[in-house]
Formats: C-alpha cells, structure tokens, sequence
C-alpha cells in the first residue's frame, strides 16, 4: 500500500468522520479509502498461511485478481516447504491455479514472510501458536481458524454485523504485547450465514431463542473430508465441535464491546448439526422467538431491505444487499442458490410462522467463501479500509536505516 502519508490521510478522515453525524461519518469514511486505495502506487502485500488446503485455495483464487491485495507468500506444512505452488496444492478448484501463484515458493511458517499481513487458514492443530507468533512479530492475521474465536481480547468479526468489535485491537496489542501484529478472526462456516440473517432481525424486533436445524456440505471437512462409504446415499447426524461452535459463536457477533470486553447477546441457542451429501453450501432451518411481534411479511420485508452502510458497501468482496430473499417454496437449494453474491450473500426462503416459537425460514450460504475464504477477504478488506495495516517493507527499510548503537 502506499506510505505513512496516506495512511495518516485515512486514518485522519476516519477519526474526523467519527466525530459527525452516523451518515457523514461512512460516507466520509468511504470517500476516504476510495481516495487512498486509487491513489495507491502498488497494492497491499497479503501471504497465505495453510494455502495448499481448500480454504487456502479459495483465498489464492479470490486473491488473484484482486484490486487491493497482491498474493506474495504461500506457506504449508513442512511437507509443502520448499516446493512452488503448483507442485505442492493438489487444487481442487474448478479454475486453473493463477499465474501469478504458480511459482510462488511454499515456506514453513515462520514469521519473516515478505508481505504485510497474512491470511490463515491453518489446521486448528497448529493454528493457535502460528497466528500468535506471527501477530508478535508485527504481522496483522486475518484467521479462518477456530483457535482464537472466543478469545476475551480477539474480535470474532462479519463486518456487516459487528464492525465496531474492531475497537478491541488496541486492547488486545497492549495486553498480549504486540506492536503492528493482532488476530482477527471470522466465525465458523454454518455461524456465517446464520448470523447475517439474524442480524437484521435483532435490530427490528429483538431476538430471544433461536432453534436451528443445520444440512452441512461435505467440503466443510476438508480434503479428502468425509469417507465415500460413510456419506454416499447417507446423512451423518454428527459433526465434532460444530453445535457447540453454533451454540456459542453468535452470542459474541451480536454481542457488545464495552471497551474492556466483548458482552454476549444473551441469546437462547439450540442447535443439531448434520452432515449431508452437498458438495458445497449450508442450508439452515431456523425456528426464531422476537421480542416484538412481527408478521411473515414484514419479516421479509426486514430482510429483503438489509442495506449495509456506504463504507461497507465500498469494500471491493461487499453487497449492497447481503441477505436474498427468495419466494419460490422450495427454495434456497444448493445446487440452485449458493453462488449467489458471488457466494457472499445469505439465500433466505420459506419465511413462515413457527407452532412453537414466532417465525422459522431457511437459509443457505456458501460455507467455502461466505462461511471461510470470503468472510477472511471481507474482514481484510474493512481492515485494509480503517488503516490497520502497515508498510511492512517501510518499516523494514527505517530499521535497517537507524544508526547501531554503540
């Protein structure tokens, strides 16, 4: 990105927007980083931590031609190190690997990576000390990881939903003692989708319980994920630590940041999570209890206006308009509906009243890039925006450059 000038540019224009009214400050905000971002001599430098497994692959594809971030370093196992990109991925997508991955040498993960921050999608196995010795070495991690999520000083961040939890930052760099490094995190694949629905309806009408029912797809797992024999013709009504994840994560993103701490929302959650025979996207069944009562239609009608704010809107990976509501019967389906939004929007249907609660409807999102690679890019991109990244090379260069000390 460019120099300390412009950052102070943003940083200025963001602190100035701050202090005026909540439609001036994002549009000021706005202007602001599309200034910065257009006048950027060369883009910010992002490496990829995990890059060889499906989430990673998804982040290398989204990175590829992407107008803010430029993909520098790839890093894997120590199996990967050493070898170029294409030897070391067994790509799984659709596309070709990008050109401009294809010769990037995989490296261990160490943290003198030449970029300026770094996306993880490191197995939670090693996630958890990776990130922490990379944010102490100054770098910023945007993590897909589940290690660091319910952490008390790390947000668990939808920039649609919780953008001001960003204000932990500062908190977490003093206490953990990082300088230019910290950890941002987004949530679990199913959390994703579920949350950006409720959203909306939190802030209309209030919510109390929620129930939900979730159809996982089998690229949640991983590669080479479930076993052909166990999932083939078959539902597994079981994934480790998935209703737990889906139990807990949603109360901290629409919870607050009080300034010390993240306060949950003091929801009651419920949830039974399945494995099912999809390639790729989460359907969601969701019963809801309202504090306010509210009609199926004006439930749509909530939904289908979600609008996010301009600044938000100006994020190269944003909608407009996040959640889609269909009104066909029978649908959102997969196969149908999860690359809607370029696979970053929530696909909502069957909006209806529930016996035992108020409402329940469907939901489907793309658990790869709405509910992984996306939701990181995302996270980035406001981060990018809010000028918490730095120069690391700046940096590097006034280092080398002060006198040694005698």
């Amino acid at each position: 990105m460019s120099g300390p000038s412009s950052l102070s540019a943003l940083a200025e224009a963001w602190n100035g927007a701050a202090d005026a009214s909540p439609d001036a400050a994002r549009n000021s905000t706005s202007s602001a980083t599309n200034s910065v971002v257009e006048n950027t001599r060369r883009k910010w430098r992002a490496g990829v931590l995990g890059a060889t497994g499906l989430v990673g692959q998804r982040l290398v594809k989204l990175l590829a031609d992407h107008p803010w971030f430029e993909l520098t370093e790839v890093a894997a196992s120590e199996r990967s190190s050493g070898k170029s990109y294409a030897e070391a991925a067994r790509w799984h997508l659709d596309a070709p690997i990008p050109e401009a991955a294809r010769d990037l040498i995989v490296k261990g993960l160490d943290p003198s990576l030449d970029c300026d921050f770094v996306f993880s999608a490191l197995d939670s196995s090693v996630a958890g000390p990776a990130e922490e010795d990379f944010a102490r070495a100054g770098y910023p991690v945007v993590s897909n990881s589940r290690n660091h999520r319910i952490d008390p000083d790390v947000p668990l961040l939808i920039p649609e939903v919780n953008a001001a939890h960003l204000e932990a930052i500062p908190v977490q760099q003093k206490l953990r003692g990082y300088d230019t490094g910290f950890i941002v995190t987004n949530p679990n694949c199913s959390t994703a989708g579920l949350v950006l629905v409720l959203k909306p309806l939190a802030d209309a009408f209030g919510l109390e319980k929620i129930f939900v029912v979730t159809l996982q797809a089998v690229s949640g797992a991983g590669y080479p994920g479930v076993a052909s024999m166990d999932i083939h013709g078959n539902v597994v009504p079981f994934i480790s630590g998935e209703e737990e994840k889906l139990e807990t994560e949603p109360q901290k993103l629409l919870g607050k940041w009080d300034g010390k701490r993240f306060v949950d929302a003091g929801l009651g959650l419920s949830a039974h999570c399945n494995r099912v025979p999809v390639l790729e996207g989460h359907l969601e069944c969701v019963s809801i209890s309202m504090k306010k009562i509210a009609s199926t239609e004006e439930v749509r009608e909530v939904l289908r206006n979600f609008e996010v704010s301009s600044e938000l809107a100006s994020l190269p990976s944003a909608l407009r308009n996040p959640v889609h509501v269909l009104d066909d019967e029978n649908r959102p389906q997969p196969r149908r509906d999860v690359n809607a939004g370029n696979g970053m929007a929530a696909v909502v249907g069957r909006v209806r009243e529930c016996p035992l609660l108020d409402i329940k409807l469907t939901l489907l999102s793309h658990n790869l890039v709405r509910g992984a690679a996306g939701a990181a890019l995302l996270n980035a991109e406001l981060l990018a925006a809010r000028g918490f990244f730095k120069d690391r090379s700046l940096a590097e260069s006034e280092l080398l450059a002060q006198p040694v000390s005698q």
